[in-house]
């Protein structure tokens, strides 16, 4: 009553029964000792506290106008204002460590990708340390030509191990080879596919992810010749390929080759792969490893062609710098190298016979060549086509060449004979890339342009795919042709059977 406000701390005084802030009172009638009210005297023990629950406090009148309102208006603004300031200046502070902490992150990829790198150098390094030391000692030893007949246009690069037991080994592998290619006759294997059959094969798979798309291109294939449902691809993206046919993926991606792969074969009984490439090197790998287990640096320029030895242990490869080479695979050493000098001609392919005495090279100015590996010599030359030589194959009967170049035709040479028996002439401006016999001898499949399957003896077409989009670089059969597979420029490995 007194402050006209609603009392804090209420109490009733039972002179009047008026209700007081007890505060107010006790000063009251500490002064003036009686009820404001009537007068009459009143003592503080008088008093009787009321016990309310707290009400809101009504605000202010002064709250109540006009420019009270805009004023709290203004101050909640201001505050809301300020609080959106502080989270921008936050906001900025944590962009600026998030920017901070992933610019670190980055530089720390970069460190660990450069490290890896050093890392994969320095193995390399380590794996071809030995083969290097061999060459070393090989290419002290003077090139000396052979005397008399042929030989005295070879150079000769004699490198250290071409000695009288690999001579030895490669003749009693030829002996053995010969006798069992006369014990199968002239009969055909069973289980081999048809003539009527094969004519009704059509494609059954395509597979177009094997290798990276931004450089396109399959350049080489091979299968396992004791699973043939492993097929080994090289491409233009430097990589090596192991793919299973059977459960439609890749086993190994194999990396280390610093220009495209243009050859690849698939050891016969070992889960070895073999790679060459115009880096000038040819590459052993480890399938089950997944890594390179030997550089073998036979050439000085682009490896053309490669061919394993029946033996299994041995490569031949041809280079564009004009030599044709017979290395170790085991130690990665090379045990001879040979150029015809009179030739003078970079070389483009390379095959072994299946005895593996002899092989047969091919050439930039169209020529194929025959050599005795034994004697180290050019033992015949097949003239007659036009433009390089881009392809050859050795027949399994023994008795069989085909070529093909660039002049959109396939030779067929006869080799006891050293004549050529047949030419398939070829529509115009067809490429020739890639020859190859089934294990048979029965059938010659032709890659290039599109895909060609003749029957030997008629060499009659039985077959013609053009489902590659790309040119074909490469053609295989499985094994009694039960299926045919091929690689294009299109990036695509694709299969075809009944």
């Amino acid at each position: 009553m007194l402050s006209n406000e609603v009392p804090e701390h209420p109490c009733v005084s039972p002179v009047s029964n008026q209700v007081f802030e007890r505060r107010l009172i006790e000063k009251y009638i500490a002064e003036n000792g009686a009820d404001p009210m009537n007068g009459q005297p009143l003592s503080e023990e008088q008093l009787i506290d009321i016990k309310v629950s707290h009400p809101i406090r009504p605000k202010a009148p002064s709250s109540t106008s006009i420019p009270a309102i805009l004023k709290a208006l203004q101050d909640e603004w201001d505050a809301v204002m300020l609080h959106s300031f502080t989270l921008r200046q936050q906001l900025q502070t944590t962009r600026q460590e998030l920017s901070h902490a992933l610019y670190q992150h980055d530089a720390a990829c970069r460190v660990i990708a450069r490290l890896t790198k050093e890392v994969t150098a320095a193995r390399e390094a380590l794996a071809t340390l030995k083969p290097q030391a061999g060459l070393v000692v090989a290419q002290a030893v003077a090139s000396q030509p052979h005397a008399g007949g042929a030989g005295e246009s070879m150079e000769v690069s004699e490198q250290v191990g071409m000695i009288p037991e690999i001579i030895q080994k490669l003749q009693d592998k030829a002996t053995v080879l010969t006798t069992e290619r006369k014990k199968r006759g002239k009969t055909v294997p069973e289980e081999l596919v048809r003539t009527e059959d094969l004519s009704k094969y059509r494609q059954v798979a395509t597979h177009a992810g094997l290798h990276s798309a931004s450089v396109p291109g399959i350049l080489s294939l091979d299968l396992c010749p004791s699973d043939t449902n492993k097929v080994l691809t090289g491409g233009a993206d430097k990589n090596v390929v192991v793919f299973d046919k059977k459960e439609e993926q890749i086993i190994a991606t194999l990396k280390g080759h610093t220009k495209k792969v243009t050859s690849v074969i698939y050891h016969p009984s070992q889960s070895v792969v073999f790679s060459a490439s115009p880096d000038s090197t040819i590459r052993v790998w480890s399938v089950t490893g997944g890594n390179c287990v030997q550089v073998v640096r036979a050439h000085e320029a682009s490896v053309t062609g490669l061919s394993l030895h029946a033996t299994g242990d041995y490569l031949l490869s041809s280079s564009e710098d004009q030599y044709w080479a017979f290395s170790d695979i085991q130690t990665g050493r090379v045990l001879t190298k040979v150029t015809d000098e009179a030739a003078g001609c970079a070389l483009t392919c390379a095959q072994f016979h299946p005895d593996g005495l002899i092989f047969g090279t091919g050439t930039a100015d169209s020529q194929i060549k025959i050599w005795d590996l034994k004697e180290r010599t050019n033992v015949a030359n097949f003239p007659g086509h036009i433009g390089p030589v881009t392809s050859i194959a050795f027949s399994e009967n023994g008795y069989y060449l085909a070529t093909g170049a660039q002049d959109s035709s396939v030779k067929l040479w006869d080799l006891r004979k050293l004549k050529n028996f047949k030419t398939i002439t070829l529509d115009n401006n067809y490429e020739v890339k890639s020859l190859v016999f089934d294990q048979s001898g029965t059938y010659l499949a032709v890659g290039g342009t599109d895909i060609r399957v003749y029957i030997c003896k008629q060499w009659s077409e039985v077959l013609n795919f053009t489902e590659h989009t790309g040119v074909v670089t490469g053609v295989a059969f499985g094994e009694h042709a039960q299926f045919l597979t091929s690689t294009g420029m299109d990036r695509s490995l694709k299969f075809y059977s009944l």
